[in-house]
């Protein structure tokens, strides 16, 4: 699995390839389908899956609040799972967006990644100001000598699955909804990094993780599994959100892996959120606060099994 630059020509390897092209954040049911459906088409040719990096919502809207469902660290790994050869970054900034749709085209598909074939969702825009759609898409390969595939949208329960619907089961805890849409848990990864060890002194330590970009789910405790840089993968109980019974508040992902003592400081881990148990809560003093996480840890391993 290779991870090109969308700015530069793609290795003669990959020439001639078929193209899933959309932002595939999250990489969900319908993201799947288009990245399918590219595979298909591309009948043992090159499969390249294009996504846009920053977000677009993020370069016309730079204070909007975190959102992102997957790094691309996550999506190339997803993308290699579903039969991709290389993921193409285009870096969404104010070059990419001020492109026409036609120059999008001839530059950024023709020209830099050589392709044969495109696919979309049938929703996909693209180009100065949205100026291009899937219409104008076919319209364009049709000149520019590369065929068009488009994908409906998947719908479960009559909805279209999407990455606002899944953002909206995260806000509200609604782990197993986002997990049905994503087709897994949702999962945030980071490097563990150093606290003030305060989870240690109570017969609890937790690896820490910012949040960095992604979407805020719902604050409180969670049945977790984390999975280690070396491929072990560990059942715990996390608290995500600010640890209103500590000053000062400080937003953190921080999961405690039940029966395990080793050092995980500095490595990148992933944590899956399986289920959400509260919200958060700030308690009287140091011995509420441990019975509750007693509980929340029996809890925890319950719903793990």
């Amino acid at each position: 699995m290779q991870r090109l630059d969308g700015a530069a020509t793609v290795p003669d390897a990959l020439a001639g390839g078929v193209v899933a092209l959309g932002n595939f954040d999250g990489f969900h049911l319908g993201h799947q389908a288009v990245v399918a459906r590219a595979v298909e088409r591309a009948a043992g040719r090159p499969v390249l899956v294009a996504t846009f990096d920053p977000h677009p919502v993020r370069h016309f809207l730079p204070d909007a609040p975190a959102f992102r469902l997957t790094t691309l660290d996550q999506r190339e790994a997803l993308f290699a799972e579903a039969g991709a050869d290389a993921m193409v970054v285009f870096r969404f900034d104010g070059d990419l967006a001020g492109l026409t749709a036609e120059e999008f085209v001839a530059q950024r598909l023709v020209k830099n990644l050589r392709a044969a074939g495109v696919v979309t969702g049938s929703d996909f825009t693209f180009g100065r100001r949205k100026g291009g759609n899937v219409a104008v898409l076919q319209a364009l390969g049709a000149d520019y000598g590369f065929s068009v595939d488009t994908v409906a949208p998947v719908l479960l329960e009559g909805e279209p699955v999407s990455s606002s619907r899944i953002r909206g089961a995260l806000r509200l805890g609604e782990m197993r909804e986002a997990a049905r849409l994503l087709t897994r848990p949702f999962s945030i990864q980071g490097v563990v990094q150093h606290g003030d060890k305060l989870g240690r002194q109570i017969g609890y330590p937790t690896a820490n993780i910012d949040l960095g970009n992604y979407l805020r789910p719902a604050y409180g405790i969670y049945a977790v599994t984390g999975r280690l840089a070396d491929g072990r993968v560990l059942k715990g109980a996390a608290n995500l959100g600010i640890r209103p019974s500590f000053d000062p508040p400080k937003e953190l992902l921080e999961p405690h892996f039940f029966d395990f003592a080793g050092d995980l400081y500095g490595q990148t881990i992933e944590v899956a959120l399986i289920e959400y148990i509260r919200p958060e809560a700030k308690f009287d003093d140091m011995d509420a606060l441990i019975r509750q996480m007693d509980a929340d840890c029996d809890r925890a391993r319950a719903l793990l099994g």
